[in-house]
């Protein structure tokens, strides 16, 4: 594993999917591989699930930890 993107979540709906979006689009591309880690910190909007959906879309690159706030 060459790095980790770290990205914390807490209520952004409206750009979480645009961010992974992103980041899986350059990660893929990375021979020495990486991973992507979200932790969602509570939140009471569907990021948490967007964050569940990236996991089951894409379960060797994206982990997800989910936290109370």
């Amino acid at each position: 594993m060459l790095f980790s993107v770290v990205v914390p979540v807490y209520n952004v709906e409206k750009y979480l999917e645009e961010c992974l979006d992103s980041i899986v689009s350059q990660a893929v591309s990375i021979e020495e591989g990486c991973e992507i880690i979200l932790v969602d910190d509570g939140s009471t909007d569907s990021s948490g699930a967007i964050c569940d959906r990236y996991h089951e879309k894409y379960p060797e690159l994206v982990k997800v930890f989910h936290n109370t706030n």
